[in-house]
């Protein structure tokens, strides 16, 4: 016969774990609906978490990833290009982001109980199946911690999609400014060209009538030769980015020309090399406490049942053993929080060397186009005098043809000036990630 007391400690233990089991089923009910991002290690019977974790955390980097406005002007050369590039966009990054979204997902309901089936050997060679039930209820913050990480990776992988999208961007408007450069270039070289013909022409009946030597037609002949192989070159070199430029795109970039005025980037926005280091550092700090964790004893509550009927045990151990370099281990980890700390400073200064070198640099290209312009209007008008002076016999053929020579130079530096500016001006909104909205990434 049972005992009254016996029977009194039995009807206790069913319950006990008839609730724990209640418990963990209950969370696991939820997992499919409800997202957690406690602060602490925490039981199934507090308060239910938000769904977002941009909601929840009130994620800054995600938010300023989301805020972040284009300079591409709308209706613009540059808006078709991107969108052409955009659309055969594979988007790995987004996969990768995907993925990480998911583990966080996961991650927020790591402090609901966990059950899973237990199946043993017993010495009778029988096989012994039960249920597991077991909720953790003190470990050092090691589920907290690993939320954050979850979380933090969730940062990393959005900074990781922007910089690529922008970048991705930059390549496709990049390839477009080479091809409008050779072009624009192109222009120049078949006015050259056309030039040359026509001094050509004039010094083949001078040498006819014996007014002029035959070397300064071979002279001229050469001249001749180099202005139609430049603008052959300055179209080959079109062509070629344009069929670059095709091969990333979807849709006719064949047809698109011009250029547009890019806006300044908004003030206050953070580099994303910069965000991608603080994201960085809260995914290493995360990563450390989950280290100091698995170093110290935490305790956890097991449910089991079986043939023989249920058992419950609390369990206090570690993932590690202490030993003599444990004090080091946990400094070590301190450390590691100072490395992260030190990796945001040292992006930081990165990035700023980089917008200074980039500033300076577009404030001397847009005094360099400046002088380019009125340089090449001045040779221009000279060209008129000349050919004028040439008329009247008061200049050579060989002066006006120097000349010319000079302006179509000072052309081609004007060109090449010109979208060397616009091209730093993209680097510089792409170091923003400003070159595609963020709520379109």
């Amino acid at each position: 016969m049972v005992g009254k007391g016996q029977l009194v400690k039995r009807q206790l233990s069913m319950g006990m774990f008839g609730g724990l089991v209640l418990t963990a089923l209950s969370g696991c009910m939820q997992l499919g609906s409800q997202d957690a991002a406690p602060d602490v290690t925490r039981a199934a019977s507090q308060a239910q978490p938000p769904n977002s974790f941009a909601e929840a955390e009130g994620s800054e980097i995600i938010e300023s990833l989301l805020y972040r406005s284009s300079v591409i002007p709308a209706g613009s050369p540059y808006a078709t290009v991107t969108a052409a590039a955009l659309a055969a966009n594979a988007r790995p990054a987004e996969a990768e982001l995907r993925a990480a979204k998911l583990r966080s997902d996961a991650a927020n309901k790591n402090w609901l109980p966990k059950i899973g089936p237990s199946i043993s050997l017993t010495s009778l060679s029988a096989v012994a199946a039960g249920l597991l039930v077991e909720q953790v209820l003190f470990d050092n913050g090691r589920r907290k911690a690993e939320r954050a990480f979850a979380a933090a990776d969730v940062e990393a992988a959005a900074v990781t999609l922007s910089t690529d999208t922008n970048a991705r961007v930059l390549s496709a408007l990049t390839l477009y400014l080479q091809a409008e450069q050779a072009r624009e270039s192109a222009r120049v070289s078949s006015r050259a060209a056309e030039r040359m013909r026509y001094f050509h022409g004039i010094m083949g009946e001078r040498v006819q009538g014996g007014v002029s030597d035959i070397s300064e037609l071979r002279v001229i002949a050469n001249k001749l030769k180099e202005a139609e192989n430049r603008l052959i070159t300055d179209r080959e070199a079109a062509q070629v980015a344009l069929a670059e430029l095709g091969a990333m795109s979807n849709g006719n970039v064949h047809a698109v020309s011009g250029v547009a005025a890019l806006a300044t980037a908004p003030t206050g926005l953070k580099p994303l090399g910069v965000l991608k280091a603080e994201a960085q550092r809260s995914r290493d700090i995360a990563q450390a406490h989950m280290q100091r964790a698995d170093m110290l004893p935490g305790a956890s509550i097991t449910g089991a049942v079986a043939g023989e009927g249920p058992e419950l045990a609390v369990t206090v151990d570690g993932e590690q053993l202490l030993g003599i370099g444990t004090g080091a281990a946990l400094q070590a980890v301190q450390a590691a929080k100072d490395a992260a700390d030190r990796r945001v400073i040292h992006a930081s200064e990165e990035s700023n060397r980089e917008l200074r070198r980039l500033s300076q640099r577009l404030t001397a290209l847009e005094r360099q186009e400046d002088e380019a312009r009125d340089l090449a209007a001045s040779a221009r008008a000279n060209q008129d005098t000349f050919q004028q002076q040439f008329e009247m016999g008061a200049r050579s053929m060989m002066d006006v043809i120097g000349n010319y020579e000079t302006a179509m130079r000072l052309e081609r530096d004007h060109v090449r000036i010109k979208y060397d500016r616009a091209q730093l001006r993209l680097e510089i909104a792409n170091i923003f990630g400003a070159l595609v909205d963020g709520d379109t990434i």
